[in-house]
């Protein structure tokens, strides 16, 4: 009688993420993303709409309204509080997506540069103030 097969353990594995943003007008969120930065948009959901998801390649964003911003905007500001960080897998991509957006007249918080542990990161600010780093290797 032959030896039955050990079972294979399999691992669970997380295939994706979605930082969810708070945004005032689902609708000109949707458009920003769209316009602006080259996301499509998944879904909308709500009547009114009241949350939507977009993408860009790997990356998602949920959107969900809210009647007044959850965060106070000036200690944001002040603390640059992150809303949502998106990786890059090359140097020559974190700069072409940043020329992308500085063409789409995007507004920067902070301009392309490279940080002391070595990454190159810049950070955009959405319609609502939600601020959104995009980061890849300096190397």
């Amino acid at each position: 009688m032959p030896d039955a097969a050990a079972p294979t353990e399999v691992r669970p594995i997380i295939s994706a993420t979605a930082a969810q943003l708070f945004v005032a007008d689902i609708k000109a969120s949707c458009e920003f993303f769209v316009e602006k930065l080259g996301f499509s948009v998944v879904f909308v959901y709500g009547v009114p709409p009241f949350y939507a998801q977009v993408r860009r390649d790997c990356g998602l964003l949920n959107l969900r309204h809210m009647d007044r911003p959850v965060i106070d905007p000036a200690l944001r500001d002040r603390e640059s509080l992150l809303s949502a960080d998106m990786g890059l897998d090359t140097t020559e991509a974190i700069k072409q997506l940043f020329l992308e957006f500085q063409a789409e007249g995007v507004d920067f918080v902070q301009t392309l540069r490279r940080e002391p542990w070595g990454a190159r990161t810049f950070i955009v600010k959405d319609p609502d103030g939600n601020l959104l780093l995009f980061a890849g290797p300096a190397e």
